[in-house]
């Protein structure tokens, strides 16, 4: 039997900019982009509401970014727990149950006896006209 070499790591995401991923890089410069805003309207009117807000927004981004909850990324773990709670969840459980059928012996007996009949099949088409070939009628 041959041998495959099967890839390993399939599901892995390219490393686009350094150790980030694509994923990761644009939760990255749209958090960045937030604070750059920031900047221009808290950061020259009060530079320590612009440096807590700053710091509140890129810890947020950044555990956007690289805490894993059960091996998936946070982002798609709240996308999943905002996909259930927003679901229905009554379930019902609908098993229809088949009792199976009962018979005696003496049912199991006539069965037995009964011959089924034989049943023989016609020639083929193929082998009729081999037939008429070979005998050249």
């Amino acid at each position: 039997m041959p041998e495959f070499t099967v890839p390993k790591f399939v599901e892995r995401e390219p490393k686009i900019l350094g150790p980030l991923t694509f994923k990761q890089t644009l939760i990255m410069m749209t958090g960045g982009g937030i604070c750059f805003f920031l900047y221009f309207t808290l950061g020259r009117k009060n530079f320590s509401h612009f440096i807590i807000a700053t710091v509140f927004i890129m810890g947020g981004v950044s555990a956007l970014t690289f805490v894993k909850v059960k091996g998936y990324p946070i982002i798609t773990f709240f996308r999943h727990l905002l996909a259930f709670s927003l679901s229905s969840k009554l379930f019902i459980w609908g098993r229809k149950f088949n009792v199976p059928k009962v018979k005696k012996i003496e049912e199991f007996k006539k069965e037995e006896k009964k011959e089924l009949p034989l049943k023989v099949g016609s020639k083929s088409r193929l082998q009729k006209l081999s037939t008429q070939v070979e005998t050249k009628k």
